[in-house]
């Protein structure tokens, strides 16, 4: 379709994301064709809430009938868990609506609650990521200070910090958010109201800096200084351990999953709000609309690699029953759950890395 010189305003598609407000009164410049949404949408969003209901509700179980003691990565996972498991029972109201040809049965509240859980479910998976992966960065390189900084009552109280900053900031969602009616369907968009739309990019762009740039590179310098240090070859060993293997590995599937499901959804949303206040060609537009659209699924598998991410971990959760191994219970050891007392008695680092990689 050529490109016609005029206001970026008259700028629209056929989906109503793009024009929160609803309204129909402009010419159309740019018209797209997404039919693709209405397939890939809710088959994604239902495989993501049938399987990922499944994982954080063995996960939740396994948290808290079969962990006798809990340490600071336990509790940072349990968080996690539930904070998956509340957004993935949201999902079957969006599987409905997309499913429908973008119709939204339900009431203003529930749109509202439906974004914002996703919201929320998003920065706290990055916010107790990050918080995990401080604790193993201070139990490899600083195995003296974690005695002080890794204990359990110091992880909850980091905990309730991080749900309430994720939901202090998350709350304006609940404002922006709306619905419209167009004919004789309803749209809940996921974005804000026409008249609202440039205050909401300036509220995404400050939650993108606070919420996902910075623990993102604070994730990044916490493995790079990680795997420097494992990476040392122990005196007298030539070769990595099986531990120190191990926990390279981690480090390195934590990175590509954390950017296989948050990077694509934050660069495309950025663009995808950032076009449309340019004049660009409809070539640009539906080629940027389709990426953020096919990101959108996986910002939302997090929920599912949660809890795979425990047990490759080493967070063998699924392994309930066994032998007492040194005195403890076999789900106890299987969960990574060690006694501080443990790293004061040894400064050998595989020792150290294998102790504390939960």
């Amino acid at each position: 379709m050529a490109n016609l010189t005029i206001p970026p305003d008259w700028t629209r598609v056929t989906n109503s994301s793009l024009d929160p407000g609803g309204t129909d009164d402009n010419p159309y410049k740019c018209i797209f064709d997404e039919d693709f949404k209405y397939i890939l949408l809710p088959v994604s969003y239902g495989i993501v809430c049938v399987v990922g209901l499944f994982l954080n509700l063995l996960a939740l179980y396994a948290f808290i009938f079969r962990i006798k003691t809990w340490n600071a990565s336990t509790t940072y996972m349990f968080n996690l868990a539930i904070s998956d498991t509340l957004y993935v029972v949201s999902l079957p109201l969006l599987v409905y609506y997309y499913a429908m040809g973008d119709n939204w049965p339900f009431s203003v509240g529930l749109c509202k609650i439906v974004r914002f859980l996703f919201y929320t479910n998003l920065y706290c998976s990055i916010l107790f990521l990050l918080c995990i992966s401080v604790h193993r960065f201070l139990g490899i390189c600083f195995p003296l200070r974690s005695l002080q900084w890794g204990h359990v009552r110091h992880a909850r109280r980091v905990s309730v910090a991080v749900w309430a900053v994720t939901v202090a900031c998350q709350s304006p969602v609940l404002f922006f958010v709306t619905t419209s009616a167009k004919g004789d369907t309803i749209t809940c968009h996921d974005t804000s109201s026409k008249e609202l739309f440039g205050q909401f990019v300036i509220y995404s762009s400050v939650m993108l800096v606070l919420l996902f740039c910075i623990p993102f590179l604070a994730i990044i310098v916490c493995y790079c200084l990680m795997a420097r240090r494992l990476l040392q070859p122990t005196r007298g060993i030539s070769r990595l351990s099986r531990s120190k293997k191990k926990s390279v590995k981690m480090i390195i599937i934590v990175l590509v999953v954390f950017i296989v499901c948050f990077l694509p959804f934050h660069v495309t949303r950025t663009l995808y709000y950032s076009f449309r206040s340019w004049d660009l060609s409809c070539e640009t537009l539906n080629a940027i609309n389709l990426a953020y659209k096919v990101t959108r699924p996986l910002a939302s598998t997090n929920s599912c690699l949660d809890p795979i991410l425990y047990f490759l971990a080493g967070q063998r959760f699924m392994k309930f029953r066994g032998n007492n191994v040194l005195g403890k219970p076999h789900n106890e050891v299987a969960l990574g759950i060690v006694p501080n007392s443990h790293l004061g008695t040894t400064n050998d680092t595989d020792t150290l890395s294998k102790d504390l990689k939960s």
